[in-house]
């Protein structure tokens, strides 16, 4: 019996090096279970951060409807970076401005030159309750990590971004143990829906270096709502500006907290292949 995704065409690119995969399934009822997400992942040359997976518009005057997958087949609801790689797939269909439906929310895209584009975020979510956190604080700007983690900051500051994250400020990120940290945090009984771990050091109150371990995902280059949940951290609590450069191992990223509470980021994109889903991939899927 065939599958559903035998044979369709898959793009690979990169966001400020964040690994991403765009597969159209607008012509197309298929969801991708998890378990598919997964053997796509293990297929040669397909390994991803995130895969973008785009359906028909659910709405009148969107472009599509979009699913993003992790590595280990969760769903997460927002990828700054992979939406970029969309936004520059949908460009090649003659589209320089997209309204793209998310589990997050609505999010438009711009493109501003050849292979850069702009993604509104949207706005931060700064409840305890939408983040969410398994408990109540009164700042999120300033939550102890408790229990706590041995060699982990006793501190972070909360912001979603559609996906939870907790930013760490310290003094030097290069000297952070990110293997040993990032899964600690993620699952800490803190997080419910466990989280996006940031360690973030201040350059400039407008320059930031940041490492990133993804929830579902580990560590990686680059992640695009981490850094805009950074940027909204810094400048919630005072020690950065509401426009900055963030960088990433992968890349540098502009990111501006407008006064209209929307997030945007800016960053460019790289397309390295298109190929089509060998059919083996899905053997096990079907079983």
């Amino acid at each position: 019996m065939a599958h559903p995704l035998d044979h369709l065409p898959i793009l690979r690119m990169n966001g400020a090096g964040n690994e991403i995969l765009v597969l159209d399934l607008r012509g197309s009822d298929h969801a991708l279970a998890p378990q598919e997400a997964r053997a796509i992942a293990n297929a040669p040359g397909l390994r991803f951060d995130q895969l973008m997976a785009l359906h028909r518009p659910r709405r009148l005057g969107d472009d599509a409807y979009m699913r993003i997958y992790n590595i280990d087949g969760s769903l997460s609801a927002a990828c700054g970076n992979g939406t970029r790689c969309v936004a520059y797939a949908l460009a090649r269909e003659g589209k320089d401005a997209l309204r793209l439906e998310t589990e997050a929310g609505l999010i438009e895209t711009r493109r501003q030159a050849d292979m850069v584009f702009t993604v509104d975020m949207g706005r931060p979510r700064l409840g305890w309750r939408e983040i969410p956190l398994a408990r109540a604080v009164e700042d999120t700007r300033e939550v102890a990590l408790d229990p706590p983690v041995a060699g982990a900051p006793a501190r972070f500051s909360a912001v979603s971004m559609g996906n939870p994250h907790a930013v760490f400020f310290v003094d030097d990120a290069t000297q952070i143990d990110l293997e040993t940290l990032g899964p600690r945090i993620e699952r800490h009984p803190l997080f419910p829906e466990r989280v996006n771990v940031s360690f973030a050091q201040m350059l400039a109150r407008d320059d930031i270096l940041l490492r990133v371990w993804e929830r579902g995902t580990g560590a990686t280059k680059a992640c695009g709502s981490a850094a805009c949940a950074t940027l909204v951290a810094a400048a919630r609590s005072g020690i950065g500006e509401r426009a900055a450069r963030l960088r990433l191992p992968g890349g540098d990223l502009t990111i501006e907290w407008r006064t209209d509470d929307h997030v945007l980021m800016t960053g460019p994109v790289e397309f390295e292949f298109e190929t089509r889903l060998d059919p083996q991939i899905f053997q096990g899927a079907l079983a």
